[in-house]
């Protein structure tokens, strides 16, 4: 399948019948997160994965009791950083730079620009900004999961401050922001699995400007 093919095969599943989704599948569609484009390259989000059934239990009611929750081969929770750190920036550039056989000096006058803009702004802001970038990762992992014709559900229903006390989060200075269930559709249970796909009008959705 291209990306329009696969784009319009997948849908928010309802239920999930629990079958495993093969590793080496997951590993690529969370590599799609990893190699998503971010605001500077500073990458200010982490991927969680659960696998550990009791701990999905634990999560589901957090969840709404979404069964997906629990019926999920593999649970993703993208966390955005709850702020950017000075620190934070030097290390990523210093990384940045080492693995592409530069000196510190070579970002110095960009990275001096950049700290003055991101440091100069609220806690709040930064982490609505950096769950933006968090965004950006978790579209990329559910357009490879349905390139490789995993199912996946996209939640932002779910209590976030009580997932991450659940997960000690905030000890990491991260805070959850959305979830990504992995999982096979179950055809028989789902209402949702033959429905056609809507969207509105491309006359009311596209804007140009000629």
């Amino acid at each position: 399948m291209n990306l329009i093919e696969a784009l319009n095969w997948r849908y928010a599943v309802k239920k999930m019948n629990g079958e495993p989704v093969e590793q080496e599948k997951v590993d690529q569609i969370i590599e799609a997160a990893h190699l998503a484009p971010t605001s500077s390259g500073l990458q200010p989000f982490k991927v969680i994965v659960v696998t550990n059934q009791e701990l999905k239990e634990k999560i589901a009611p957090i969840a709404y009791n979404q069964s997906q929750v629990v019926d999920s081969s593999h649970l993703l929770i993208f966390a955005a950083f709850e702020n950017y750190t000075e620190e934070g920036i030097d290390a990523t550039f210093a990384y940045m730079n080492a693995q592409r056989g530069l000196p510190d000096s070579a970002t110095d006058a960009y990275k001096a620009q950049l700290k003055g803009t991101i440091l100069s702004k609220t806690a709040e802001e930064n982490f609505n900004h950096a769950a933006r970038q968090a965004y950006i990762g978790f579209g990329a992992a559910l357009a490879q999961a349905a390139l490789l014709k995993v199912d996946s559900t996209p939640m932002e229903g779910f209590n976030a401050p009580a997932l991450d006390e659940l997960l000690g989060l905030n000890k990491q200075g991260l805070k959850s922001v959305t979830l990504l269930p992995l999982g096979h559709r179950d055809e028989a249970n789902d209402w949702l699995v033959n429905l056609k796909k809507v969207r509105k009008p491309l006359s009311e959705f596209l804007i140009e400007y000629k």
